[in-house]
């Protein structure tokens, strides 16, 4: 089965490289030498270009910025060049709406789409243990649950078209929200005076407890390692949680959902990138509140 795979980014480039691990003859494509270069080492075959890349694939599986990159690859090279019935599997975090027209539009041109962002991050795409949740028909499932096994640990079937996304999307502003409710407890209780492994310690085995405390605690030092202890590098970047909530504010728009914790988020990361610190990890939202 020959897979093609645009998209090499920091969460690409791992995902690719685990396809090749398990046996699958990757064809892979990327703006970046330095990001093919890396996965022709990892066991992928280069492509000249996204044509080169898709021409013939069975399966193609892409990871790129928003919607509109998804769509023009789409739209501009596989549907004319993949292999007729092709699974297209989109792994990139877009918006909804754009998920489900795109999966309409493969299956006019004879080919099956599912959506199925990720969780879990750089080191789980590494690592392959990412948690996949898919949005697809029954059948567009089942094709796309092996090639998904092969890059991660758990592959979730969410529902229909659009429901990987809308899935994706609320769960990173549930994670977006916690993370700054988490920041903020570690710095009310070091300015009261509570040292911030002790308040770990009982935080993370009481109520409290949530996954960015114990999992990707925002203090160096504290807790499993993480991105707080290289310096908030090499991490889930303000960036792409800033993207990730602005999906979520428009969905909660367009449907009229309530969603305070949701846009509160969204205002302290948008002062984040806003300042030039789009880079960091979004954990770095620690620092902003112990400035202030």
């Amino acid at each position: 089965m020959t897979v093609a795979f645009i998209g090499l980014g920091n969460m690409g480039g791992g995902m690719a490289a685990n396809l090749a691990a398990r046996g699958y003859a990757v064809r892979a494509f990327d703006l970046s030498a330095e990001a093919l270069a890396r996965a022709v080492e990892a066991g992928c075959t280069a492509a000249a270009s996204a044509v080169d890349a898709v021409t013939g694939a069975t399966v193609v599986v892409t990871m790129l910025p928003a919607g509109t990159h998804v769509a023009g690859v789409y739209r501009d090279t596989v549907f004319a060049h993949a292999a007729p019935g092709a699974l297209l599997i989109d792994c990139s975090t877009i918006d909804v709406g754009t998920a489900k027209l795109l999966a309409d539009e493969a299956a006019a041109a004879g080919m099956v789409a599912v959506d199925a962002p990720v969780s879990g991050g750089i080191a789980a795409a590494a690592a392959g243990t990412l948690t996949f949740m898919v949005g697809a028909d029954a059948d567009g499932f089942a094709r796309a649950q092996p090639v998904l096994e092969a890059m991660g640990r758990a592959v979730i079937h969410a529902g229909g078209h659009g429901a990987g996304q809308t899935a994706k999307i609320c769960n990173n502003m549930l994670l977006g929200a916690s993370m700054v409710a988490t920041a903020e407890a570690f710095v009310l209780a070091e300015r009261l005076g509570l040292d911030p492994q002790r308040f770990y310690d009982i935080a993370s085995v009481s109520s409290g407890q949530c996954w960015s405390m114990t999992s990707y605690c925002p203090l160096p030092g504290v807790g499993p390692e993480s991105p707080a202890d290289r310096g908030y590098q090499n991490g889930f970047s303000i960036a792409l949680m800033l993207k990730d909530l602005r999906l979520a504010a428009e969905a909660a728009a367009d449907t009229g959902a309530d969603t305070p914790m949701g846009a509160k988020a969204l205002e302290r990361y948008a002062a984040l990138a806003g300042a030039g610190q789009g880079g960091l990890d979004f954990s770095a939202i620690i620092l902003a509140l112990k400035s202030a």
